[in-house]
């Protein structure tokens, strides 16, 4: 059930991000310019109200470029390390 919801893209036509220009979403690097560009890009997620199904399909796909569910592909990737410690612990 889980995966037939993250397949689907019914949340996706909720999106605040739909209607803002996808670039904003998938900086160059993670310093300098692109440090304002991922911050407005999560203000964008901040006030989307599928945030939380983004960040799930983000996570269970393993994505690895661009801003999803308000992350950043660096907070995606913490968030993958503390839950294999989690479950190593």
């Amino acid at each position: 059930m889980y995966r037939d919801f993250l397949s689907t893209t019914d949340w996706r036509a909720e999106s605040a991000c739909s209607r803002v220009d996808p670039e904003l979403f998938f900086p160059i690097g993670d310093t300098g310019p692109a440090l304002t560009q991922i911050e407005d890009a999560k203000a964008v997620c901040r006030v989307c109200p599928v945030s939380g199904p983004c960040l799930r399909w983000a996570m269970e796909a393993r994505e690895i470029h661009g801003i999803w569910g308000g992350t950043s592909e660096s907070d995606r990737r913490l968030l993958h390390h503390r839950a294999a410690r989690a479950i190593r612990a």
